[in-house]
């Protein structure tokens, strides 16, 4: 039975339900490792008997610990209490005495870590080779790199060895490996994740990232592992609510045909084209966009001073034994000895520049989307050319985090060849979740592995649900007045049938107003319903104009949700759409 057993967190807590004990999962562990028969995926590996031990000492199963006797895996430049962290660099290497914080916390709720992961030394590369240990299989081909430089993190959820584990990611090293391993790769908002405990790559860029083999896995460790911590200076207080539904009329920014580079694989551009044609199908909206400021930022990552972050890590490694570092990672972040403190300002206002060349195309639009990487590579290839081929590897990635942008990669349909299909949403700060709900929606194409988190209907004690029928709706102007308030898209509802439904005067944008009519005789509306926290709901009014404001609103089951109502003194020179029945549909009439 455990040979069978899918380890996703809905499949361990089911196993745990039904009466399997955490020791037998653990001993599964080990027993997958063995049959993967992969010397490079671990560095540092609990001992078999300790680590069924630790599972049997948590005891009769508690469902309300979320990540109760779940095994994961560590990148082995995250500390683990007790074991030795080493980036992948044995002359580096030193015993962690406590927990990274992000580690502990998920103990705390259950999950128990079973070794540290092999990895591109000190984070420095998108391929997975660049290792003196021996370099992992990639769980869909063997003849292909396992993707980097969270290599061994994406292999052991690739293989099933582990239901979860953490990476790192500054460049894309969360993001690649789980496109050549066909998983779900999570990077969160910078400072969600406390890096407390982490050999930094970039101190300013860096973040914990998530692999697992479902969306709602990535997003449940996610917000488990969230939280401000005070010992990390880039801590910050990142709301990591509940996955919201998806945007029922997603705005997704797609790159221009000019900017879309796939470096000859024409099965990777046939594989993004049909991803964005079912995006449409499914009643997102597209716009393309010109990329070329975001590859400019991407190309500021290891052309420009960020490369003397690499460089303050391993000074004193690189003064007194440059021949513990890798030879290629050594050239890389050798380059920072020739750069200067001028430099490095120059860098930072260039990239201030051109955070405001890219900042439109990101406010247009509820999201991006783009291939997670633009083609594939063999261990061939890198064996001939151990550069190029990473710097490709970057071309949607590199980006993201000197962006401040969060970010997930997720599987797609397999590519005509068979090789693994997938495509990364990136957005705002702070919009996690958003992202997530949309990955979850796209995952749900592709296998049945996927199991959803259903969006929580219902607001949680810290929001308020309120009602919109116009421009705050999904994909229309003022929607981000509540996205970037935290606001929560909860679900499509309809109001009763007793209003009157209005083109107001004035604009742009032109709104709606729905006022109750006295003889009850009116109109079903179409609405969404969305969350906001009750911390905005204050700043959210203020800024509504009148003839509007906020009321108690009957909708269609009987039930009473704050919402959007007009004052009837307000709809002088306003057209009556009530016959729409939605205003979607009457915006789509005006053209």
């Amino acid at each position: 039975m455990l040979k069978d057993l899918v380890f996703t967190l809905s499949g361990l807590r089911a196993a745990y339900a039904a009466g399997i004990s955490a020791g037998a999962v653990m001993a599964e562990t080990y027993g997958r490792l063995r049959a993967v028969a992969d010397p490079g995926i671990f560095i540092h590996l609990m001992d078999e008997a300790e680590a069924v031990a630790i599972a049997r000492s948590l005891g009769p199963y508690q469902p309300d610990l979320q990540l109760w006797g779940v095994p994961f895996a560590v990148k082995d430049n995250i500390d683990v209490a007790g074991m030795p962290t080493t980036a992948a660099c044995p002359a580096f290497a030193y015993s962690a005495r406590h927990d990274a914080f992000v580690v502990a916390r998920l103990r705390a709720a259950g999950a128990i870590p079973i070794g540290k992961t092999n990895l591109d030394q000190f984070a420095t590369g998108l391929v997975g080779v660049r290792s003196p240990y021996a370099v992992p299989r990639n769980a869909t081909d063997p003849d292909l790199v396992p993707g980097g430089s969270s290599s061994g993190s994406a292999v052991a959820v690739g293989q099933g060895i582990v239901a979860f584990s953490l990476g790192t990611d500054t460049a894309g090293s969360g993001r690649v490996p789980a496109a050549f391993n066909n998983i779900v790769g999570l990077k969160p908002t910078l400072g969600a994740l406390s890096a407390t405990g982490v050999v930094p790559a970039c101190r300013t860029l860096d973040t914990i990232s998530v692999f697992a083999r479902t969306v709602a896995d990535a997003h449940t460790v996610f917000r488990v592992a969230a939280a401000e911590d005070l010992a990390d200076p880039y801590s910050k207080p990142v709301r990591a609510g509940a996955m919201p539904a998806p945007l029922p009329c997603a705005h997704i920014g797609v790159p221009d045909a000019a900017s879309l580079v796939f470096f000859g694989d024409d099965a990777q551009k046939a594989s993004f084209a049909q991803v964005v044609a079912r995006l449409k199908a499914g009643g997102a909206r597209t716009s393309e966009i010109d990329f070329s400021p975001f590859y400019a930022v991407a190309r500021m990552l290891y052309d420009g001073a960020w490369v003397a972050e690499r460089h303050a890590v391993i000074e004193d490694l690189l003064a007194s034994t440059p021949g513990a570092v890798h030879p290629v990672t050594r050239a890389i972040i050798s380059k920072a000895t020739s750069l200067s403190a001028t430099d490095a300002f120059r860098g930072f206002y260039r990239l201030e520049g051109l955070k405001r060349a890219c900042a439109p195309a990101l406010a247009s639009v509820d999201m991006l989307c783009v291939p997670t990487i633009p083609t594939f590579y063999t261990c061939a290839d890198l064996a001939n050319d151990p550069v190029t081929p990473n710097s490709n590897l970057g071309t949607y990635t590199n980006f993201v985090n000197l962006l401040d942008l969060a970010a997930i990669a997720v599987p797609t349909p397999l590519r005509m060849d068979g090789r693994p299909g997938s495509v990364t949403l990136i957005g705002r700060a702070g919009r996690d979740g958003e992202l997530a709900a949309q990955a979850q929606r796209i995952q749900s194409w592709t296998t049945s592995r996927e199991e959803a988190i259903p969006a929580e209907p219902e607001p949680g004690g810290d929001e308020i649900a309120l009602a919109v029928c116009g421009a705050h709706m999904s994909g229309l102007p003022l929607n981000h007045e509540l996205t970037g308030r935290g606001g929560r898209f909860l679900r499509a509802a309809r109001s009763a049938p007793v209003y009157g439904f209005y083109a107001l005067a004035g604009g742009p944008p032109v709104r709606p107003g729905l006022v109750r009519l006295v003889d009850g005789q009116g109109t079903r509306v179409g609405l969404e319903i969305w969350s906001l926290p009750k911390a905005a709901f204050g700043d959210f009014m203020a800024g509504i104009p009148a003839p509007l404001g906020i009321g108690t609103m009957e909708l269609e089951d009987g039930s009473f949700v704050k919402g959007f109502l007009c004052e009837t003194a307000g709809l002088t020179g306003s057209r009556d759409v009530s016959a729409f029945g939605d205003w979607r549909a009457f915006l789509a009439s005006l053209s």
